[in-house]
Parts: C-alpha cells; sequence; structure tokens
C-alpha cells in the first residue's frame, strides 16, 4: 500500500501534487471559516439589535418614526435635518475589533423624509485636473453613535456614516473632548467586561442657527447629551457638553440621566422596572473611571473661589504673564525624580495633568516638610508665576511660604 504518498488512481504523488493538494484543502478552509465568520457577525448583530430593542430604547412618541440600522436605532428630526437621539450598544468585541474608518458618508435612505447629505457640510467642486476641491462650511460631521464603537463589524461601522448620524460640532469638541468622553466609555467596557446601552443626540430647541449654506440648513446645537447605562452592575452616567471648546476634564461633563431627561423631555431607559430606575437619579464618578484615573478630583468651582484665586483649569490662561497668581486644587499626585525634583500633579494624575507645581532640589531645604509627602492629597492653593512645560501650566515655587494648605 502507498497510503498519503499515493493518488487515488494508484500512483504515487509527486512533491508538487501534495503542495497543491494542501494549498487547495487550505483555501477551502479558510473559505469555510470565512462563511462561518460572516454567520456569527451576522447573528452577532440579530443579537444585538434584538438587546438593543428590549433594553435601549427611549419611550418612542406617537409620530416618531423608529430607523433600525445594523447595530443602532435612531429617531430624526426632520426639522433640525438630524437626529434627536440615536440608540446603540458599546460591546466588549470593541477591544479586539480591527476595522478601520471606512469614511463612505452617504445619506440614510431609511429616513422617510430624506436625511442630510455632504452639501449641508461642505460645497466640494471638481477641478479641472480630476481632483476636489473642498469648502466648509465651519463644522465637522459629528457622529453620535461612534464608529469607533462598530470596529468589530465592516457592516456596522460602515452604517454609523449614514448622516443621519451626523449632527454639525465644531472642530474643538469633536475631536477633542467629545472624543475623550467616547475614549472613557469604551475604555469602561473593556475594563468591566460588560455591554453598555448608550443614547446620544444633540439638544434642539426651536431657535437653533442654521447652517445656512447647506442645501438643507441643519440646526446647530449649542450642547450635546450622552446616557449611558450599565445593565450589569446596576449604574448610569450622562454627559452634558456645549458645542465648543471644553477645557475641564471629562467627568467635569458627567450629571444623571434624570437630569438629561428633564433637559430633553425624553424618557431614556423606559424597559427598566420602577425600582431600577433610581440608578438613573444617581451617578458616581469614581465607578466609570479606571485604576489610574482613582482618587482624581473634579477641579474647583471658579464661582466658589475668592477673588483673584483661580482653578487648575483657568490657569493656562495665565501662561507667559509676569504678574504671580493663586491656583487651588488637590494634590492628586507626587514623584521625586533622580535628580531630587518634586513634582506635584494636582487635580489630574500624570499622565494626564493639567496643573503641575514644582520644586526644584536647590529649593527642598526651604521646606519644614517633605513636600511628596505632606502635601499628598491635601486641597492647596500655590502662589507663583504660571509657565508652560511640555504643554501643561507649571508652576515653580521655592519654599513654602508659596504653598497655603486650604481648610
Amino acid at each position: 500500500m502507498c497510503g498519503l504518498l499515493c493518488s487515488s488512481s494508484g500512483f504515487t504523488q509527486t512533491p508538487t501534487d501534495r503542495l497543491q493538494a494542501a494549498t487547495a484543502e487550505v483555501d477551502r478552509v479558510n473559505r469555510k471559516l470565512d462563511s462561518l465568520m460572516n454567520q456569527v457577525e451576522v447573528l452577532k448583530l440579530e443579537k444585538l439589535r434584538s438587546d438593543l430593542q428590549q433594553w435601549g430604547l427611549p419611550q418612542i412618541g406617537p409620530n416618531d418614526q423608529v430607523v433600525a440600522h445594523s447595530a443602532f436605532s435612531l429617531v430624526y428630526d426632520e426639522t433640525h435635518e438630524q437626529a434627536r437621539w440615536v440608540a446603540h450598544v458599546i460591546l466588549p468585541d470593541v477591544a479586539n475589533g480591527s476595522e478601520g474608518r471606512s469614511n463612505d458618508f452617504r445619506e440614510d435612505e431609511l429616513i422617510l423624509t430624506g436625511s442630510s447629505v455632504e452639501a449641508d457640510f461642505f460645497l466640494k467642486t471638481a477641478k479641472e485636473d480630476g481632483t476636489f476641491s473642498y469648502d466648509g462650511f465651519g463644522f465637522d460631521r459629528g457622529h453620535l453613535a461612534p464608529s469607533a464603537d462598530f470596529r468589530y463589524s465592516k457592516k456596522a461601522l460602515s452604517e454609523s456614516f449614514y448622516y443621519s448620524n451626523m449632527s454639525p460640532q465644531v472642530a474643538e469638541l469633536n475631536r477633542e473632548r467629545w472624543a475623550d468622553m467616547e475614549d472613557a466609555l469604551r475604555s469602561y467596557v473593556v475594563r468591566n467586561n460588560t455591554p453598555v446601552y448608550v443614547v446620544t443626540g444633540p439638544i434642539l430647541k426651536s431657535d437653533l442657527k442654521i447652517i445656512e449654506r447647506g442645501v438643507n440648513q441643519v440646526s446647530i446645537p449649542n450642547e450635546y447629551f450622552k446616557v449611558a447605562l450599565d445593565m450589569k452592575n446596576q449604574r448610569a452616567i450622562a454627559f452634558v457638553m456645549p458645542n465648543a471648546s471644553c477645557h475641564y476634564p471629562v467627568m467635569n461633563y458627567a450629571c444623571s440621566v434624570d437630569s438629561v431627561e428633564l433637559i430633553t423631555g425624553i424618557d431614556f431607559f423606559p424597559a427598566l422596572a420602577s425600582n431600577e430606575k433610581l440608578i438613573e437619579s444617581t451617578f458616581d464618578r469614581q465607578k466609570w473611571v479606571g485604576e489610574r484615573e482613582l482618587g482624581e478630583v473634579l477641579p474647583l468651582k471658579a464661582e466658589e473661589l475668592p477673588r483673584n484665586t483661580f482653578n487648575t483649569v483657568q490657569a493656562q490662561y495665565y501662561v507667559g504673564k509676569k504678574d504671580a497668581i493663586k491656583v487651588c486644587g488637590t494634590v492628586v499626585s507626587t514623584k521625586k525624580s533622580s535628580k531630587g525634583n518634586i513634582f506635584l500633579n494636582l487635580d489630574k494624575k500624570f499622565p494626564q495633568q493639567i496643573f503641575t507645581v514644582s520644586i526644584f532640589s536647590d529649593y527642598t531645604a526651604n521646606f519644614s516638610y517633605v513636600p511628596e509627602v505632606f502635601l499628598q492629597g491635601q486641597a492647596v492653593c500655590v502662589t507663583g508665576v504660571v509657565t508652560n512645560f511640555n504643554g501643561t501650566p507649571t508652576m515653580n515655587i521655592t519654599n513654602d511660604k508659596a504653598i497655603e494648605i486650604m481648610e
């Protein structure tokens, strides 16, 4: 018997024959694997839509058209030419998702009245050389349900580029603090290995300005909201941010789901039982941050500080000024370098620090205590000139008279 070395006709196979046979088998297995993976994606999206329908949709009004895509649903507001809200689920699968941005922006044909379109955000003009010029109208096409939340599915990610999922956001919001907040929610999902139901939208009012150069004259929201529900751990959180540059850390914009319901008139999670609805009335910032952020605090409220006293966010406006100012906050992390220099970070820890106090080694003898030990966790006010060190507002002090321990 010749076994594996023989063909079905009884002749001995050559190395080339065996290589071709093995390659054909690999191709067959890969096609089977692709088919199975496609089935898995279809079933996963089917389950996601079912879960979203059961738990994640806000209260539906009698005149609302719910538009359901593969991984998100929305209700469109024709008056303002954008979604009133978009509901989706962030899955733990996002940790291993490998799909990149498709950028295939397009009209949503499921909107019966027609969605906004490309010409609502910029003018695209063909040039003689076959390329295009773009005349923007001053706003980003801000995703309500972010594309990065769907990077586990090529289809779902592509659908996130429907114009029904876009709203005009200023670049300083869309690319900065709003993006930071979206990152924070994804990190929470991965860290806790639990899905989170999310509803996002603009706060729509009758007196909003419009993009006058756009064909549909889309309304320009002054604020945006995002509410998030973790069913597994029975907790929720919400955020409201102005459509502008936001200088405070993400958690400064956190609030309860109930407070957003009062602003918008939307009942976000009506499927929750009455006793479970209590989670909408409270929120715990510390439950939604990672281990690295634990122990951080919110910058002090500017309006509650004494005259000529500033919080750690306001310090950035005095970088490069010659006059000394007083900055107040809480020392949340400290470090002593190998050269003996001491760094105190107020309110936010390294590497996300927003204000740092530096004490160089030559001046540590001027302190009646060990600064990096004694000041840890203390609420302090520091007086000095604010400079810029690698993009962080920094104050260099030389003695303990520059630091006042707050009561």
